[in-house]
């Protein structure tokens, strides 16, 4: 009986072992870790005003309005992003990607987007946004699911309020606030 003793206690000591260096490297790698928090605006006009809008209505359910609060609804977007609310400030890059209305109250949308950075400090690097907007809330939170370039391995999140919006022409302003770690 003895003899059976041993190998099971050298076998759960090495796996002590094992779990603890994973561990121990885990928290290691999280000290290079960067912390970036940027402050941006998408300039955003919607295709009910203008040849120039940056967001249209692409697909919806046949015999309904496609509208923001109509289920079913799957948006398109490229909006330009500024450094302020002015849309005549420096563009940083463009907010490329869809929004889909999911939630059958139309409360909620889908929020699946590409920033891709066109500045000189983070030329051609991207963040990777996804996840449920609560679209009608002041301030809305989505996910940093990944990114590229300068923001490799990136995690986060971000949130959405909107600053202005200019009825007759359908342009509106939305402050992204972003806190992302990457490497």
């Amino acid at each position: 009986m003895a003899q059976n003793f041993l190998p099971k206690r050298v076998t759960s000591l090495f796996l002590v072992l094992v779990v603890a260096t994973a561990i121990y490297l885990a928290k290691a790698a999280d000290h290079n870790l960067k912390e970036t928090n940027l402050s941006l605006y998408f300039q955003d006009i919607s295709a009910f005003s203008a040849a120039n809008a940056t967001v249209i209505p692409v697909a919806g359910i046949a015999g309904k309005a496609w509208t923001f609060t109509q289920f079913g609804t799957v948006f398109v977007t490229d909006d330009f992003i500024t450094e302020s609310a002015d849309p005549n400030s420096p563009e940083v890059g463009r907010a490329q990607g869809m929004y889909v209305t999911a939630g059958l109250d139309g409360l909620n949308s889908l929020v699946m987007i590409s920033i891709v950075f066109t500045n000189k400090e983070y030329s051609g690097s991207t963040l990777e946004i996804q996840g449920v907007s609560k679209q009608f809330e002041a301030v809305r939170e989505v996910s940093v699911v990944g990114g590229t370039g300068k923001f490799r391995f990136a995690r986060g999140y971000v949130t959405f309020e909107t600053y202005s919006f200019h009825v007759p022409t359908h342009h509106a302003v939305i402050r992204c606030n972003m806190t992302v770690q990457h490497y």
